[in-house]
């Protein structure tokens, strides 16, 4: 499915679809996928997700990003292009799609980048949601994560990368090169939302893999130090991506979070 919004001065269309919508009134998850990601690079975890929490969910591509539409040729993604995410582009999804975040708040469930911009908008929007399960985040830029898209530009040039996206993106290049641009950009060194990050209010889960390729276990206890209520999880054998390399243990992990907090709402 497909919804107009408007940003950065055009018309975009954003792919989306819904889970679980017979479940009227349980809770909304919203996914946010990483900086090479697509709703249907989710696969199926998002769905066995929604089926252990008992809940909806929405999942969506963001532009520049599978069937959504691609970043125009001459675009190229700012520094603050995750804060733009967070404050322009998730809040006019979620009016576009009549999701009423005052009188029903959603869950976040974000991954890498996507859990970056989780977390950006669990800083602004304190009333706006319920909590935020974020999964491999940046909150800054360690050479760790650098060496890594670094060789997965080389990887793009020199490999198959890029037929294997296209199974996913209408536009591969759109996809790869507006994240790996900024990201080898020299002035996102010194990129880092550590500050903003304090702002955070609701319940947070943190969980990285101990062998992350992109990121050290400092990124969610950078996390942890700022915003007291986070709980953490460290999976062992477990890369970037939890959902992929350890999806039962992150599923029986977010279900139980979200289930505590769900019922001490309801107290």
């Amino acid at each position: 499915m497909f919804v107009g919004i408007e940003w950065a001065g055009r018309p975009l269309r954003i792919e989306h679809e819904w889970l679980g919508q017979q479940r009227r009134q349980a809770p909304l998850i919203v996914f946010l996928h990483e900086g090479l990601g697509s709703l249907a690079m989710w696969r199926d975890f998002p769905a066995r997700l929604c089926d252990a929490v008992g809940a909806r969910g929405l999942v969506y591509s963001r532009p520049g990003y599978g069937r959504s539409t691609p970043r125009a040729a001459a675009e190229a993604w700012e520094l603050d292009f995750m804060h733009r995410q967070a404050h322009e582009v998730l809040p006019a999804l979620l009016a576009a799609l009549d999701v009423d975040v005052a009188a029903d708040p959603p869950w976040l469930f974000g991954h890498s980048d996507g859990g970056s911009i989780a977390l950006l908008y669990a800083a602004r929007y304190a009333h706006a949601l319920r909590g935020a399960v974020v999964v491999a985040p940046h909150i800054r830029v360690e050479e760790l994560s650098l060496d890594s898209i670094e060789k997965a530009r080389r990887a793009y040039l020199d490999t198959d990368l890029r037929q294997r996206l296209a199974k996913y993106h209408d536009d591969p290049d759109s996809a790869f090169w507006g994240w790996n641009r900024i990201w080898l950009h020299p002035p996102f060194r010194h990129w880092s939302i550590e500050a903003e990050i304090a702002a955070i209010r609701c319940p947070l889960l943190a969980v990285q893999g101990v062998d992350d390729e992109y990121g050290t276990l400092e990124q969610i206890r950078g996390i942890a130090r700022r915003v007291p209520q986070t709980q953490l999880l460290e999976l062992p054998a477990c890369g970037h991506s939890p959902h992929r390399d350890q999806p039962l243990a992150l599923i029986d992990a977010a279900a139980r979070f979200i289930h505590a907090h769900t019922k001490a709402d309801a107290r």
